[in-house]
């Protein structure tokens, strides 16, 4: 269990980490000491909570993905059962959400408009690596049981 413990968090910080933290800094980074300079208004309030709200979303879904599902979030080394409790009742993609939560929470906290267009590539690639790669994945390794599931919760919200 310790080592499922310790691929999530390799993970985390490899795909979680490029793609909310390596990526908006490297298209930021020119801009990132004016934005931390200026006094904080209510857009970077809501932006810091936003960015709370998504990376608690995605902790949560790892620790899903760690107890119910006996594996990680990479689908290099996926789970061995279908994650179906917890948010995952309400959304079949509640990580791809905390993501694109986190993401807007920089967007907000930034009001870059690079960062919104890097966001909404984000979303347009998730959505198709879902439709296209991860729910015939899931078809394939859960059969009727991930059939019945998509019927039953919607893609993301």
């Amino acid at each position: 269990m310790i080592s499922l413990y310790f691929r999530n968090l390799v993970f985390f910080i490899l795909q979680l980490g490029l793609v909310v933290g390596l990526i908006p800094y490297v298209l930021l980074r020119r801009r990132l000491k004016a934005i931390f300079e200026a006094n904080f208004g209510i857009l970077n309030y809501i932006g810091i909570g936003f960015v709370i709200l998504g990376l608690s979303i995605v902790l949560y879904c790892i620790y899903k993905f760690i107890v119910d599902g006996k594996g990680t979030l990479s689908p290099a080394d996926r789970t061995k059962a279908l994650v179906i409790k917890g948010l995952y009742k309400y959304s079949r993609n509640p990580m791809y959400v905390g993501i694109l939560l986190t993401l807007i929470g920089e967007v907000i906290f930034t009001g870059s408009i690079r960062l919104l267009v890097y966001t909404v590539l984000v979303a347009l690639a998730f959505h198709l690596f879902v439709i296209f790669i991860e729910e015939p994945r899931l078809t394939k390794d859960f059969k009727a049981d991930y059939l019945k599931y998509m019927n039953e919760v919607n893609r993301l919200f």
